[in-house]
């Protein structure tokens, strides 16, 4: 049967790799050397394999159809976005299979991928915690861009599913599970009803050319990144790392949908990931490390279950 090693979440963002690397003391150096100590402790754990909880930000996933959650189970390929690996990434397809089986016994009808393209949004944290992309990983995208997203209570519940699946599946070795988004940062909507026009059909035929799509939103992107004024709400980051750190995911699943992004905007909706991975590992945060760094957009956190040097 297979171990949970630990859980790790992580923030991500573009300009952590499209600016500059930051002088000491700049904004985003002390997040990128508590990634640092999180990469060595991981390594120190030496994990079999990794379950990574993800966004997708229109590079896999558009409004031709939507899913909440989709797992992937055989090929991968990162996108390549902002400076994430692009090309195929190791799957661990037996365990991911364990995983499908696990979670359609405990209700959650999860759309499966044999092909699943996945960006930043787990490739970031992937490489950032593990060094690189030759750990086999099992990919979970979840919906967290724009409705329908699946609720803060169905997310806990997933990972409740998702941590007894992965301790009865035949695998053998240890398994990091971790999560990749958030904290709070404010973006623009991605939601059919709310944007017209080009923008608009690209977030529903975007598939039919990613990269043309991709191309035309990548310089709107990196024109948010180096504002020092850009809002990120540290206080409800903080928070919410002390509501982890003491087991309490209970309190944050009540803010519901509205009161969360009222608190960590638009895109702090991308904590339910984190809300999966604790619960599927099933144990407090044991250290945590945190950064606003308006520059790049994003309240920068990192939460572990396990000691980091």
């Amino acid at each position: 049967m297979a171990a949970i090693a630990g859980f790790a979440g992580m923030s991500h963002s573009p300009f952590a790799t499209l600016l500059p690397p930051p002088a000491e003391g700049g904004p985003g150096a002390k997040f990128l050397a508590d990634a640092d100590r999180a990469r060595r402790a991981v390594e120190a754990l030496a994990p079999d394999a990794i379950v990574v909880i993800g966004p997708d930000h229109f590079h896999g996933n558009f409004y031709d159809v939507m899913p909440p959650f989709v797992l992937g189970v055989e090929h991968a390929a990162g996108f390549g976005d902002f400076g994430s690996t692009e090309g195929p990434l190791p799957v661990a397809g037996p365990l991911a299979w364990s995983v499908h089986n696990g979670l359609t016994d405990a209700g959650f009808d999860v759309s499966l991928s044999y092909s699943l393209t996945v960006d930043h949004g787990i490739v970031q944290t992937y490489e950032m915690l593990t060094g690189g992309t030759a750990l086999p990983l099992v990919p979970l995208v979840v919906n967290t861009a724009a409705p329908p997203l699946p609720s803060l209570r169905r997310c806990v519940a997933l990972g409740r599913a998702l941590g007894a699946a992965l301790r009865s599946a035949e695998f053998p070795g240890r398994v990091l599970v971790a999560a990749s988004g958030g904290l709070s940062h404010w973006l623009p909507s991605n939601d059919p009803r709310e944007v017209a026009g080009e923008r608009r059909e690209s977030l529903i035929h975007g598939r039919a050319d990613v990269h043309a799509f991709a191309a035309a939103r990548e310089p709107r992107v990196r024109a948010m990144g180096g504002d020092p004024g850009a809002r990120v709400n540290a206080e409800w980051d903080n928070w919410f790392l002390e509501r982890l750190s003491a087991g309490d995911a209970e309190s944050v699943a009540a803010l519901g949908h509205e009161k969360l992004e009222d608190l960590a905007g638009s895109g702090g909706h991308e904590i339910r990931c984190w809300l999966i991975g604790q619960a599927a590992a099933g144990a407090p945060l044991a250290w945590t490390g945190y950064e606003p760094v308006p520059e790049w957009i994003t309240g920068m956190g990192i939460g572990t279950t396990f000691p980091v040097g």
